[in-house]
């Protein structure tokens, strides 16, 4: 695989990242293996694709010509490329100098449909003391306990992966029912896309290639109890979603042993050494933890109960007519 292979798909949607955005993009430009071309997705927003045609250059800059969200953008942006390799990268996360070749180099047999890297989080002054790392799916950074063992990678998360491009354009586009808008915050558009690969071409797989490392920008507002928990609330509603979608055997596979093994341990863990040290941050993780796991929980119960009360109100017009 050469560097050459791989095109970049950067997808925006406010003038807020401008800051992380840029730091984004330029960290591309300086790879040490250059991409084949870079594309900038901007998401339904004509004031931020103005500037960015004005004042970046280097890259190709394109409008979200599907439904408005994250879905949409990173669709433009596969059909907008040509790279037999696209990558992808968050607005606000950038890319270590060796990043791009070290995601290329994982490609060394044809049935690694999809690579992924290590998503570390920039805070904006140290974690939270009660930010369990176990929880940094949160943040959308790489977390303790996630699976890396090529071959039993359920998904790749979307703020550092890359696919093949004949694996996309078998398996078909994100879903946009289950993408991330700025006014919806569920998502699991890019865990849907992966299962739908693992269950259309199931003899491939995903790898983590913890070298190739992107560093996550998290926001002030992200550090605070309440993003916390509205961000675990809308992530069981993903769940339910992509359940749906793609089955829930599939769809909650990861979860299940996560709940069972990891969860657990750090609930354990943390609360040991907050009663036995009085450690104040050690319990307010195990706090997090066990708040966490529940909140998750009951916005999958939620959605899941709400989506099968929609599919019987048809029903029951029919029987009534």
């Amino acid at each position: 695989m050469t560097p050459s292979d791989a095109s970049i798909v950067i997808c925006c949607f406010t003038e807020r990242r401008w800051d992380e955005l840029n730091l984004s993009i330029q960290s591309v430009l300086a790879q040490s293996h250059p991409a084949k071309e870079i594309v900038v997705v901007v998401d339904y927003n004509d004031a931020l694709e103005e500037k960015l045609r004005a004042e970046v250059q280097g890259v190709r800059i394109v409008a979200n010509r599907y439904p408005q969200g994250l879905s949409g953008a990173r669709n433009t942006g596969v059909e907008e490329v040509s790279g037999d390799i696209v990558v992808f990268l968050d607005d606000d996360a950038w890319a270590d100098v060796e990043w791009l070749g070290r995601i290329l180099a994982a490609y060394d047999s044809p049935d690694v449909a999809g690579v992924g890297g290590a998503i570390e989080p920039i805070w904006p002054e140290s974690r939270p003391a009660f930010f369990p790392p176990e929880f940094d799916w949160v943040i959308g950074c790489s977390y303790s306990g996630m699976n890396e063992t090529p071959g039993r990678i359920r998904n790749l998360i979307g703020a550092n992966m890359s696919l093949r491009r004949d694996v996309l354009e078998s398996v078909g586009e994100f879903d946009s029912k289950v993408g991330r808008t700025a006014s919806k915050p569920m998502g699991g558009e890019d865990t849907e896309l992966c299962i739908r690969v693992l269950q259309t071409w199931p003899n491939s797989r995903f790898v983590i290639e913890g070298d190739a490392v992107v560093h996550h920008h998290v926001s002030e507002d992200r550090t605070e109890w309440s993003y916390f928990l509205r961000r675990c609330y809308a992530e069981g509603r993903s769940k339910a979603h992509v359940s749906k979608l793609r089955g829930r055997s599939d769809g909650l596979s990861s979860e299940v042993d996560y709940v069972l093994k990891v969860i657990p341990a750090a609930f354990g863990r943390n609360l040991f050494k907050g009663v036995s040290r009085a450690d104040t941050g050690s319990v307010a993780r195990a706090a997090a933890i066990g708040l966490g796991l529940a909140t998750t929980t009951a916005g999958l119960v939620t959605e899941s109960f709400r989506m099968a009360l929609a599919r019987l109100k048809p029903l029951q017009v029919q029987e009534e007519l």
